[in-house]
């Protein structure tokens, strides 16, 4: 048995992070969209390196559009929080 190389070990830090975010939201009342979308970012993003190495082109794709997703939820929360700022002034 081999152990596991650098990539894998990145993977599964990514898989980790996007497993963490959904508990995260799953649990929350009103889950923070920045920890939310930013983690699963980051998860996609290791995922991604692993994927670039260990080539898996569905999973590939996949991480893209949770990538894709993600940048979308954080852009729409500095939305909000852009409106909300305008709103109190």
């Amino acid at each position: 048995m081999t152990g596991l190389d650098t990539y894998s070990i990145v993977g599964f830090v990514g898989m980790a992070c996007i497993i963490g975010a959904y508990a995260f939201l799953t649990q929350s009342k009103a889950a923070n969209p920045f920890i939310l979308h930013g983690t699963n970012l980051v998860g996609a993003a290791l995922l991604t390196v692993s994927l670039l190495v260990h080539t898996n082109w569905p999973s590939l794709v996949l991480e893209g559009f949770w990538a894709a997703i993600a940048i979308w939820g954080l852009a729409k929360a500095i939305c909000e929080r852009r409106k909300q700022g305008i709103a109190q002034q």
